[in-house]
């Protein structure tokens, strides 16, 4: 099926749902048995994501008369510049808000971060560094401490500060391998600490981990991240 295609069954679906709701119908699909409803359904999850986003209270009438004009040719009620300087002026809006949301989250974070820091350094058997990684001994080996330059094969499980596991080698059932001077800050000194067969729990402030930006949809700006590893081996 063409990406046209795709769109002109969600304009269709958009235009006769509105149409519904303005009746008293609320129209529903309760399965997706065909690959034009999969389809037709991705299209609509992904501008619907979009349109929530808007800066403003989407008036649904406009909007879908803009998908009607334009699928069927019928006379377009803006120009073509008033048409992209209204669409960037928007797109704009959304990125400055977008931006401004993603600080305001990173600030409550670093300001929460900062507390669990403080009370997490004081707890018997933490250690904090001078750049302010805090690490506690689980299980203390006996072979060599890795150089930053050297490859590592550890077992891991991260979580925020809240207990949430957002990656895991233990549950992947495989030790991840990979050169030490080539990972967040927090896990290259951390490890250095660290001799073959230990076991140690890092609580990594967000400078020495994703900072400010975070890391995907996973990690949030200004997080403190918490590890659990374990150093399997040196080298390749």
């Amino acid at each position: 099926m063409t990406k046209m295609s795709v769109l002109r069954l969600l304009a269709t679906s958009v235009v006769a749902g509105v149409v519904l709701v303005s009746c008293g119908g609320t129209p529903e699909v309760k399965t997706l048995t065909s690959d034009e409803q999969r389809e037709s359904y991705a299209m609509g999850v992904d501008m619907g994501g979009y349109l929530t986003d808007m800066p403003f209270k989407l008036d649904e009438a406009a909007f879908v008369q803009g998908l009607r004009d334009t699928l069927h040719a019928s006379g377009v009620k803006l120009s073509a510049d008033e048409v992209q300087q209204l669409v960037t002026s928007v797109r704009r809006e959304i990125s400055e808000n977008r931006k401004n949301r993603a600080k305001e989250e990173s600030m409550a974070q670093a300001a929460a971060g900062k507390e669990y820091l403080e009370k997490n350094g004081k707890k018997e058997g933490v250690t904090t560094t001078a750049s302010g990684l805090q690490y506690e001994v689980l299980t203390m080996g006996d072979g060599a401490k890795p150089k930053a330059s050297d490859m590592v094969t550890v077992h891991y499980e991260g979580m925020l500060t809240d207990g949430t596991v957002f990656d895991s080698s233990v549950e992947r059932g495989e030790p991840a391998s990979f050169p030490l001077n080539g990972v967040i800050r927090g896990w290259t000194e951390g490890l250095q600490l660290m001799p073959v067969g230990s076991k140690f729990r890092f609580t990594i402030p967000s400078e020495l981990g994703y900072g400010d930006r975070g890391a995907g949809n996973v990690i949030p700006g200004g997080a403190v991240l918490v590890f659990d590893v374990e150093l399997l081996g040196i080298g390749e």
